[in-house]
């Protein structure tokens, strides 16, 4: 019996993956159904949904990024695959409105668990997904805490990001997202001073590892695949430290091998205007006063690990 493409592909270690599980709240709009869901419980949102399974729903935050991760595809031909896993608490039944949706919009995602009510984050390791992106930050939490890059996608005002344009654009924050968070422990207990001093002093030591550095990894072995001026994906680090504090991030990276195309190192000046100058179509943060500013004008994940995170 022959394999079929996905296995094939799957099976192949030269070729580049990339797996990305969302769930259908993070694709799209569906505020009207939920709030039927808060205000009349599970029964008349069931009813809800089928009554109105063949209206299409509207793009939600994470719909931009989504759909230009799947045009990757096209640049990546036999070289490479995206995927779109669709993770969603709905039975297969009332989410046949979301696969509607998915048809309408010709997007290729051919893969879903629909967990009827339950928590669908374990299924993100299952899939092999390099990150989760939810509307739930439970479920968010607990795919962080099962070692897999995840975060909660927040509402968003006027996006600025250019849906129109090929090229992916991505920013991340450092600490605690594409790093741990063991430099932000020591600014929160001691000030910016004594963090200065111990950054300076471990300039040469590489940071460890934060929850995000495999999506990175990933994203960096795609770019790999194409010159630096003809990429389809460009990314960049947006962080608050400034010098002398930037030298320990730069050293890491290069100790990783990864190649970032920006850095901006913002010395406590506000993201917000340097998203926009990047025209980042996504923005991961793990600091929530951050993120409420970014989502304004920027798609914006909260990524909720590290001492900014502890109750």
């Amino acid at each position: 019996m022959g394999r079929s493409d996905d296995e094939s592909t799957e099976r192949d270690p030269c070729l580049v993956r990339l797996v990305v599980a969302i769930s259908s709240r993070a694709l799209f709009d569906l505020g009207a159904s939920h709030q039927v869901f808060e205000t009349q419980g599970v029964e008349a949102y069931c009813r809800y949904q089928i009554d109105h399974e063949e209206e299409v729903l509207e793009p939600g935050v994470a719909f931009p990024m989504a759909k230009k991760l799947l045009a990757l595809n096209e640049r990546l031909g036999e070289r490479g695959q995206v995927e779109l896993i669709l993770l969603s608490r709905n039975s297969s039944d009332t989410g046949l409105r979301v696969f509607n949706s998915i048809r309408h919009y010709g997007l290729a995602i051919t893969r879903a668990a629909f967990t009827g009510g339950c928590s669908p984050y374990s299924y993100v390791s299952a899939f092999g997904s390099q990150l989760f992106l939810s509307a739930d930050p439970n479920d968010v939490r607990m795919a962080l805490d099962a070692g897999c890059a995840a975060a909660t996608i927040l509402p968003s005002g006027h996006l600025t990001g250019d849906a129109e344009a090929q090229q992916l654009r991505i920013a991340f924050d450092g600490d605690a997202v594409l790093f741990s968070d063991e430099a932000e422990q020591i600014y929160r207990r001691h000030g910016l001073e004594a963090f200065n001093a111990t950054e300076s002093a471990a300039a040469h030591e590489p940071l460890r590892e934060g929850p995000f550095k495999d999506f990175l990894v990933a994203l960096h072995r795609i770019q790999g695949l194409f010159p630096a001026d003809d990429s389809p994906l460009r990314t960049a680090l947006i962080t608050a430290r400034g010098a002398p504090s930037h030298e320990r991030i730069i050293r890491t990276l290069r100790a990783w091998g990864i190649r970032i195309d920006e850095s901006l190192f913002l010395g406590g000046l506000e993201k917000g205007p340097f998203l926009q100058a990047f025209n980042a179509d996504f923005f991961f943060d793990d600091q929530r006063a951050h993120c409420d500013s970014a989502s304004a004008l920027v798609a914006t994940g909260h990524v909720p690990h590290g001492v900014a995170n502890e109750s």
